[in-house]
């Protein structure tokens, strides 16, 4: 089925694909710079192996409904920060995910990256090489200027609260633990949720995604609602890796789900040891930026 909204892209087998993209476009590698599989969470030989897999601990049990509203009417309050995209691009030289079993780089490389292979493999959709650009700014949730939340409550995989804990999440064990997980209002399908209700009306596990989509809405962005899904939702891997959850979404989810997955290939097999130059590309978007949202956001 082709999306009616863009004549250069087809729907193929859950995947959009450009029919304009060169034969030699990006090729997805089997195995992270590292010398593993990409999120292989299971491999507990390495020390940073093990600290992911304590990282979902925490995370699971920690995040709960109250804990999530809790998160959004403190942070939804964006008076943490002024300053542009670009300010808080250079702000993430700063962080390191250690969720994050393929990565060790400063993020601002990782947004780079993805952003220029999306870039070169769809030079049409400015909009998207500028989500890819500011997908992951919450992660400035981890400094002392945004409160210096623990890594638990920024980065990590996502997924729905206020309803049972898919089996597919990653580490599912640990949710055995969360209040949520025996309190009946919360631990059935749809919890307080309605079928087919739509992803924009169920809360999910607080973090820079949701921080950044809130960012964004909050500060008037004219980016499609495709990006604001892919930044809210790029980290909900139960979604759009296992398929799960799918009973709360609405068509215009459905919709934007296919954007979602060509987005995710670039965010996940782009991570590189090849840097990109900052300076060389920035012009360009900072044109983006200027494009698509005011000079100064509010944080």
């Amino acid at each position: 089925m082709k999306d009616e909204r863009d004549d250069e892209l087809l729907w193929d087998g859950g995947l959009v694909v450009s029919k304009s993209k060169e034969a030699d476009g990006f090729d997805a590698p089997d195995i992270n710079f590292l010398g593993h599989s990409f999120r292989d969470y299971e491999n507990g030989a390495s020390e940073r192996q093990k600290g992911v897999e304590e990282f979902y601990r925490m995370q699971h049990i920690h995040q709960t409904y109250d804990f999530v509203k809790e998160m959004r009417k403190e942070y939804g309050k964006l008076n943490k920060m002024d300053m542009s995209i670009w300010e808080c691009c250079e702000l993430l030289n700063n962080v390191v995910d250690d969720s994050d079993p393929d990565l060790d780089e400063p993020q601002i490389q990782h947004l780079l990256q993805t952003a220029e292979a999306i870039r070169r493999d769809y030079p049409k959709e400015d909009w998207l090489h500028l989500t890819a650009l500011i997908h992951d700014l919450g992660k400035v949730l981890l400094l002392p200027e945004f409160g210096g939340l623990p890594q638990w409550a920024v980065v990590g995989d996502t997924f729905p609260v206020g309803c049972a804990f898919d089996s597919t999440n990653i580490h599912h064990k640990y949710f055995k633990e969360n209040p949520d997980n025996s309190n009946p209002k919360y631990n059935t399908k749809n919890g307080v949720y309605s079928e087919g209700c739509g992803l924009d009306n169920i809360l999910m596990s607080w973090g820079h995604d949701d921080y950044m989509y809130l960012v964004a809405k909050e500060n008037g962005t004219t980016l499609r609602h495709a990006g604001l899904f892919i930044i809210r939702y790029h980290s909900f891997y139960p979604l759009h890796k296992a398929g799960t959850y799918t009973h709360l979404m609405s068509e215009e989810d459905r919709e934007d789900l296919k954007w979602l997955h060509v987005f995710n290939k670039y965010d996940l097999y782009s991570k590189s040891k090849v840097q990109v130059d900052v300076e060389q590309v920035k012009p360009y978007y900072i044109s983006l930026i200027n494009k698509y949202f005011p000079a100064k956001l509010k944080w």
